[in-house]
């Protein structure tokens, strides 16, 4: 009988209970919508997958016309086309076309053939201008940036860190090859591949790959091969077909100036050459006109949309209206 009771009494209270939250939603709905909102909010953590968005750009050169014009114009002028598409992405990450130290320029005011006409260095404002432009990383494996030396690229190193811009690919540095950074939850892994010096190999990035991969949501190479102003040579496939075999989610690549071609290879795709971003060549539209790789990571999921970007001396690199694209 007393067992009955407890119950019966148990089940008034919880009665109760119900009523008194039923009678608290009926007169406050909006402590019910709130309620309901939280609810849908956390599963939403639950079930929707991180996502992050990214863009590459090719070569990047500020020496030569380009340090002329950012004198006379302001640095910012260079970036006043793509600054706000750039700020726009969650990170965005270029190919440095040379050092940054506190050497003068020794191609300014040359002229092809002359003597330090292809020798790069960079002012030491170049790693604040990125960053406050929307570059946020950037690839040092290319055949200039050891353009003064080890002495250049550890110079490289210490204004980028000063800055709060990433970067990999160095040529000399094995522990700097790799950036590995998180991006909206999600890890992600920025593998750089040099063909022409320092102690890259195909074989080595391909062991890099396999290595970063078991830490990583995602792998990105950007490589620095080819041959300059022609379609993408065989090496160049064989070399990013074994990136992708290696675990390699994308592949970007840059150094012959022009926009080579796009591949998909095992779902993967593969764009050997973005051509120039902010570059002083003019004389064809091959090497006026580069391209921009949108992407799109959710999860696991990798997706990209090729842009072009187009400069001219009056300007910067701009965008191509999508309308202007055949």
């Amino acid at each position: 009988m007393a067992k009955k009771k407890a119950i019966a009494s148990l089940l008034a209270a919880t009665i109760a209970l119900s009523a008194a939250v039923m009678a608290v939603f009926w007169l406050f709905p909006s402590t019910l919508d709130r309620a309901h909102v939280a609810w849908t909010r956390s599963l939403d953590v639950v079930t929707r997958p991180k996502s992050a968005s990214l863009v590459f750009v090719g070569d990047m050169m500020f020496d030569r016309t380009m340090l002329t014009v950012a004198e006379e114009k302001g640095g910012d002028f260079l970036f006043a086309c793509v600054a706000d598409y750039l700020k726009g992405f969650d990170l965005a990450v270029g190919n440095m076309e040379g050092p940054i130290t506190e050497h003068p320029s020794v191609s300014r005011r040359t002229v092809p053939g002359d003597a330090g006409n292809t020798t790069f260095t960079f002012p030491t404002s170049t790693a604040v201008l990125l960053k406050r432009n929307g570059i946020g990383a950037v690839s040092l494996a290319n055949n200039h940036i050891l353009d003064f030396g080890r002495d250049g690229a550890r110079s490289t190193r210490g204004f980028l860190e000063s800055a709060g811009v990433g970067y990999f690919g160095d040529p000399v540095d094995p522990a700097h090859k790799t950036f590995v950074t998180t991006v909206n939850g999600i890890k992600l892994a920025l593998v750089g591949y040099n063909e022409f010096i320092g102690v890259d190999s195909v074989a080595g990035t391909v062991a890099e790959i396999q290595r970063v991969s078991a830490l990583s949501d995602s792998v990105i190479v950007f490589s620095h091969w080819g041959d300059e102003y022609v379609s993408a040579v065989d090496r160049q496939r064989v070399a990013a077909r074994s990136f992708v075999d290696a675990g390699a989610d994308l592949v970007v690549g840059a150094h012959p100036h022009v926009i080579q071609e796009i591949e998909t290879y095992k779902g993967t795709s593969i764009y050997y050459s973005l051509g120039n971003f902010i570059f002083d060549q003019y004389w064809k539209d091959e090497v006026r006109t580069g391209m921009a790789v949108e992407v799109r990571l959710s999860g696991k999921r990798l997706e990209t949309v090729p842009r072009l970007v187009e400069s001219t001396r009056a300007s910067g690199p701009c965008l191509v209206p999508l309308e202007g694209i055949d």
